[in-house]
């Protein structure tokens, strides 16, 4: 395996490189490993990145293990990610499965269009719609107009219970209202992964209605990773979404991903008014078995933790840290980090 890039991976508190509230969008001259796109902005091609990372660093190729490796030999072998469909597809096809937009006002709860893979007794499904869907929060968020964020991930490979959607962590920029949203993280979900592994995903909103993950919207641009790939558990990651070029862009360690067009939400979110980190866990229960984050309660210093929260152009981070559903947790360590998560209810 080759060697593997390492942008402060793991740094959960250290300094990033580009600090809160600087933009992402450096001088690109100095010594660096690959080649750049253009800064040059145009309103008129969202096909352009901005040329460097929100944190600052000049995009470089992620090191992938083989196709359809698990996340724990992904891990093992030093790599970023891994292909999970081994047919050598570029482009991730649209997956339809329930997804929660948090929102500040008690439990989360929407229709499932889809039924879970194995629905618990006392969660048949209802004539003419799915399963009531809970979705269950550890979250930091914060109002804040910026022009984009990014933080450390942990990645963790929590525990799926039968009959439970999904477990997932994320990062998402907003309007104020919240109906406009666009959202990068990893979830564990066998409906759309076919697995019980940790996967990258994207998502995004228009006027608070859902759309589908890793497509729908989403213009791949990586020739390295597509959403849908399996990410290394137990490693720490960043991931970042920031506004460049007519577009929301999406990063994942050292690569950007692709982008959200403007034309999307008709050229009407283009800031962001509130920005979320969270773990989320869908069930068609109140109190779901499965585990968020990597299964530790928050009060461990062992669990799942979003550090090193930093704004491009916005304000000073300090996060309102709580929890929504009242079965996981959550412990703030900093106004930028916090630990979250928990073994569920079982």
């Amino acid at each position: 395996m080759s060697v593997v890039w390492t942008l402060n991976a793991g740094a959960a508190e250290n300094p990033d490189a580009v600090t809160a509230g600087a933009s992402a969008t450096a001088d690109p001259s100095g010594p660096g490993p690959a080649p750049e796109p253009s800064t040059v902005s145009s309103a008129a091609d969202t096909s352009t990145p901005p040329a460097r990372l929100p944190w600052g660093g000049r995009p470089v190729a992620l090191t992938r293990a083989e196709p359809g490796a698990s996340s724990a030999r992904v891990a093992a072998e030093g790599a970023d990610i891994a292909p999970a469909d081994t047919s050598g597809a570029t482009v991730a096809g649209p997956e339809f499965a329930p997804k929660g937009s948090s929102s500040r006002r008690g439990p989360v709860r929407a229709r499932a269009a889809a039924v879970p893979p194995v629905p618990p007794a006392l969660a048949e499904p209802v004539p003419g719609g799915g399963p009531d869907v809970n979705f269950l929060y550890g979250m930091g968020s914060q109002y804040a107009e910026t022009d984009g964020t990014y933080a450390n991930f942990s990645i963790g490979k929590p525990r799926l219970a039968d009959g439970d959607f999904h477990t997932l962590a994320e990062l998402s920029v907003r309007t104020a209202d919240g109906l406009q949203v666009a959202e990068v993280g990893w979830n564990v979900d066998r409906a759309v992964n076919g697995d019980s592994d940790p996967h990258l995903f994207v998502y995004h909103w228009v006027n608070n209605q859902e759309s589908c993950y890793n497509a729908c919207g989403f213009v791949q641009y990586s020739q390295t990773v597509k959403p849908g790939d399996t990410l290394p558990e137990g490693n720490n990651k960043k991931f970042g979404i920031q506004h460049f070029n007519g577009a929301w862009w999406v990063a994942y360690d050292t690569e950007w991903l692709g982008y959200f067009p403007d034309s999307l939400w008709n050229g009407q979110f283009t800031r962001t008014g509130l920005v979320q980190y969270f773990g989320e866990v869908a069930s068609p229960v109140t109190r779901p078995c499965s585990q968020m984050g990597n299964g530790q309660g928050a009060d461990n210093a062992a669990a799942t933790r979003v550090g090193s929260v930093s704004f491009l152009n916005g304000p000073d981070v300090d996060l309102n840290v709580r929890v929504q559903g009242g079965v996981y947790g959550v412990s703030k360590l900093s106004a930028r980090t916090f630990r979250y998560g928990g073994p569920g209810a079982c």
